[in-house]
C-alpha cells in the first residue's frame, strides 16, 4: 500500500502540479486537496492520510501553521510536511514548535520534495535546506534540555500589533488610544519588538512587517 498524501495550496494550477508530480510515483498516491487550512484539517481527519503537505500561507483562509498545530493535537500520527517560500529562522522555529515533522522550500527540486514526503511518512524529520540542519538541531537540543530560548522567542499577538501599527506610520500616541493602553505601555512593546528582533529602527521595523506580509496597502 502506497504512502497516502493530502495536497493543501491555495493555488489550483500548483495543487494539480504536485497531485501530477506525487502520483506518478509508484509508492506515493494523493488522496486529497484542501485549499485552504480549515479545509485541511476537515479532509485530514476524514481521510487519515499518511501525510498533509501543507502550504504555510494561504489567504484568506486559515494558514498553513494554524492548521498544522490543530491537526498534530487532533492527529497526532499524521504527518505534517510543510511547504512555503520562507525559507527563514523564524519560520523554521514555528514550523518545528506546531509540530510538523518536515519543512522544505517550493523553489526545492521534484526529486527533494518526494524524498522529503517518503522520510517524513516514516516518523522521521525532513530539514532543508541542509544547512540549517545544525541550527535546528541546537534548537529541538535545547528544548529537550529546557533550557532558556530566549532568542527563538516569537511575538505575542499584541507585540505583532504593535509592530504592524508601527509600520504603517502610527505614532505612539496613536497607538496607545487604538489599542485603549497608555503610550509607556507602547514604548515598552516597542523595546520588547526591536530586542526579540534584533533591529534598531522605524524602517527596519517596517521592513521586517512588509517581508512578512503584515501590512495590507490597499
Amino acid at each position: 500500500m502506497g504512502i497516502r498524501v493530502l495536497i493543501a495550496d491555495d493555488h489550483a494550477v500548483v495543487r494539480s502540479g504536485l497531485g501530477m508530480l506525487i502520483d506518478a510515483q509508484p509508492d506515493l498516491e494523493v488522496v486529497g486537496y484542501a485549499a485552504d487550512g480549515k479545509e485541511a484539517f476537515d479532509k485530514a481527519l476524514e481521510i487519515k492520510p499518511d501525510v498533509v503537505l501543507m502550504d504555510l500561507s494561504m489567504p484568506p483562509g486559515e494558514n498553513g501553521l494554524s492548521a498544522t498545530g490543530r491537526l498534530k493535537e487532533a492527529a497526532p500520527d499524521i504527518q505534517v510536511l510543510v511547504l512555503t517560500m520562507h525559507d527563514d529562522e523564524e519560520y523554521l522555529f514555528r514550523v518545528l514548535q506546531a509540530g510538523a515533522a518536515g519543512y522544505i522550500l517550493k523553489s526545492a527540486p521534484d526529486l527533494d520534495l518526494i524524498a522529503a514526503i517518503r522520510t517524513v511518512s516514516k516518523g522521521m524529520a525532513y530539514l532543508y535546506p541542509s544547512a540549517t540542519k545544525s541550527l535546528i538541531e541546537e534548537f529541538l537540543q535545547m528544548v529537550k534540555n529546557g533550557e532558556e530560548q530566549a532568542k527563538y522567542e516569537i511575538l505575542t499577538e499584541r507585540e505583532k500589533e504593535v509592530l504592524i501599527l508601527i509600520a504603517k506610520g502610527f505614532s505612539n500616541k496613536e497607538i496607545a488610544e487604538q489599542l485603549t493602553v497608555s503610550v509607556k505601555t507602547v514604548e515598552s512593546h516597542k523595546a520588547h519588538i526591536m530586542e526579540k528582533l534584533h533591529l534598531r529602527t522605524r524602517p527596519d521595523l517596517v521592513r521586517y512587517a512588509i517581508k512578512k506580509g503584515w501590512l495590507d496597502f490597499e
